[in-house]
């Protein structure tokens, strides 16, 4: 065997069979669109270390969008020796055997992964293994991927397929009208299904899809998710973090560097100038209480409840519910995905938009991502900043981040010609949320913003206190600090924090906090650092999806939304005392 295939239907647990096999911190989502391009890693079969990829799933060969054409090449190019890992859903047996017979048609050697079998029996559902494996010539192997279990009788069956593939037991029909009167056939005499009253889990299924009982649903979930996220994180900031740091972290570092000088410029650089560590703008004051204390608790109860919301399955419930929404918007449900993830980082939000099939979708889309959703770091620093201001400044905030994207969105539907198309997309079962993915997910997201966010947080404190020495501060400041306050009465000296915004957006919201803004001041600053540019992780991104003009229309966008928006809000709340 020279590389493992894994192949199969949306929502069938293929990402986590390719975590359990190569022991990659791989994200398994219980949404579709998540898995865009193929994810490749390594694993042991047979004494022998084998490249294994993991293809986006797809309902039949036969592509209708980018993520179907990635699997269908890779599928239809196999080299001799590459051995096909078919996962099937016990669960929808009947649906997974579409894609099974047009594989098992290539001619190349195939295994079946039968997966969730630890959810087919208590919906009554009964299947004989062995005749199914009889029917279809290859060996099937019944694994619960989110557990482990089977998955060493898996690895044993793959260590034993023949190098060099045996001729088929038996041809496969290749029109469709063949293909789903064989599929009958077998599901006929391999599976069985026995009478049971409805689950709880499944009236409820019914209901978050169904209006208005899915609105009410979702207006509940949000409202839910909200409080348990800053109700949480507040605690943990009053109780815990911010007592460590005020009363063993800074007298710590203050009697380290008690014999330099007070006007000494090193240790303006590193404690900074005043006794606060959210205004001495020092790298070992402000720059490490900013990330680790204000905005990482919520950083982690952020991570928590989406991991919730997606493991359970009611993400894609909820696009579903907005796709007659997303319509008005030029859009069909389907853009709730990339929508969804950007609330979490906009670079995988832009890169789901490859789902969307034409430039005007994902132009009208980007453009949501990028002015209605704060990513997950600005919305912890934004609930940190700002909502010191209390939970009206916050609202907001957001309610004007949503009036602005949906401004811009409508306005897109109607300059671009074309339409949304229809939303066909799969609605999985829910499922219980396992608490070792939760905790995965939970820390693999942590570890991303201490890895990624928290250096780039200390580098651009760093940044401000050695402009500040050199006097760059005030070149800033009287370049475009006159505009800045003429236009949205904003301080001067907020000019940098503009520039740095370019680099990370979560950054320059943090940068507000040494400066004691008003509450108007911290809702326009807020707002128009969400709006106003892209960072250059989202900007590259960006840049590799779409025409040059296409960017560079979305940037001019969101640099008039961003002034149209400050100024409005400025002049509202000024006007509302």
């Amino acid at each position: 065997m020279k590389r493992l295939i894994l192949a199969g239907n949306p929502n069938v647990g293929k990402s986590a069979l390719f975590a359990r096999l190569t022991g990659l911190d791989i994200i398994a989502s219980n949404y579709p669109g998540t898995t865009v391009a193929y994810s490749r890693g390594t694993t042991v079969i047979g004494g022998r270390r084998i490249t294994v990829i993991d293809t986006p799933g797809v309902y039949c060969l036969d592509p209708v969008c980018a993520a179907d054409q990635v699997t269908a090449d890779i599928l239809r190019s196999l080299d001799p020796g590459d051995v096909v890992l078919n996962v099937m859903d016990a669960t929808n047996l009947e649906r997974s055997l579409t894609l099974t017979l047009q594989l098992l048609a290539l001619g190349a050697p195939v295994v079946i992964a039968l997966n969730k079998w630890d959810l087919a029996q208590p919906r009554g559902i009964t299947i004989d293994t062995a005749a199914l494996s009889e029917e279809l010539g290859v060996p099937v192997v019944p694994v619960v991927g989110v557990s482990g279990a089977g998955i060493r009788e898996l690895v044993a069956t793959l260590a034993r397929v023949p190098e060099k593939p045996r001729p088929p037991t038996r041809t496969f029909p290749e029109s469709k009208e063949a293909r789903w009167e064989l599929i009958g056939r077998i599901t006929a005499r391999v599976q069985r299904l026995s009478h049971r009253h409805p689950t709880f889990a499944e009236g409820l299924q019914e209901l978050t899809i169904r209006m208005p009982w899915a609105a009410c649903i979702a207006i509940v979930v949000a409202a839910l998710s909200f409080w348990v996220i800053r109700t949480s994180a507040e605690w943990f900031i009053g109780s815990v973090a911010d007592p460590l740091f005020m009363n063993g972290f800074l007298p710590f570092i203050t009697r380290l560097f008690a014999g330099m000088p007070d006007g000494h410029r090193l240790r303006l650089l590193l404690l900074g100038s005043s006794g606060s560590p959210m205004e001495s703008f020092g790298v070992l004051t402000t720059g490490l209480y900013v990330p680790l204390v204000a905005v990482l608790p919520y950083i982690v109860a952020f991570n928590l409840v989406l991991a919730v919301l997606e493991d359970s399955g009611y993400l894609v419930r909820l696009a579903v519910v907005l796709d007659r929404y997303f319509h008005v918007l030029g859009l069909h449900g389907y853009a709730a995905v990339p929508f969804i993830l950007g609330m979490g980082c906009k670079v995988p939000g832009v890169l789901a938009t490859r789902i969307l099939e034409t430039e005007r979708e994902k132009m009208i889309a980007m453009s949501l991502i990028l002015l209605m959703t704060p990513c997950m770091p600005q919305s912890a620093m934004i609930l940190s900043v700002v909502g010191k201001h209390g939970w009206q400044a916050t609202a907001v905030v957001f309610g004007t981040l949503a009036l602005t994207g949906l401004g811009a969105a409508l306005l897109l539907n109607r300059l671009l010609k074309g339409g949304a198309p229809e939303l066909f997309v799969e609605i999985p079962p829910y499922l219980a949320p396992s608490p070792r993915s939760l905790l995965k997910k939970t820390v693999m997201r942590v570890r991303s913003f201490l890895t990624e966010a928290v250096p780039m947080i200390i580098a651009g404190i760093a940044a401000v206190s050695v402009l500040e020495l050199a006097g760059g501060i005030r070149l800033l400041t009287r370049v475009f600090g006159p505009p800045l306050t003429a236009i949205l009465g904003l301080p001067p000296e907020l000019a940098v924090v503009m520039v740095s915004g370019f680099l990370r957006k979560d950054v320059s919201i943090a940068l507000l906090s040494p400066f004691n803004l008003g509450a108007g001041q911290a809702v326009v600053a807020a707002v128009v650092l969400v709006v106003y540019l892209p960072c250059v992780a989202t900007f590259t991104t960006m840049a590799r999806e779409l025409r040059l003009r296409t960017v560079i229309a979305v940037l001019a966008l969101g640099l008039a939304a961003a002034t149209a928006a400050g100024v409005a809000v400025r002049v509202l709340l000024s006007a509302a005392g």
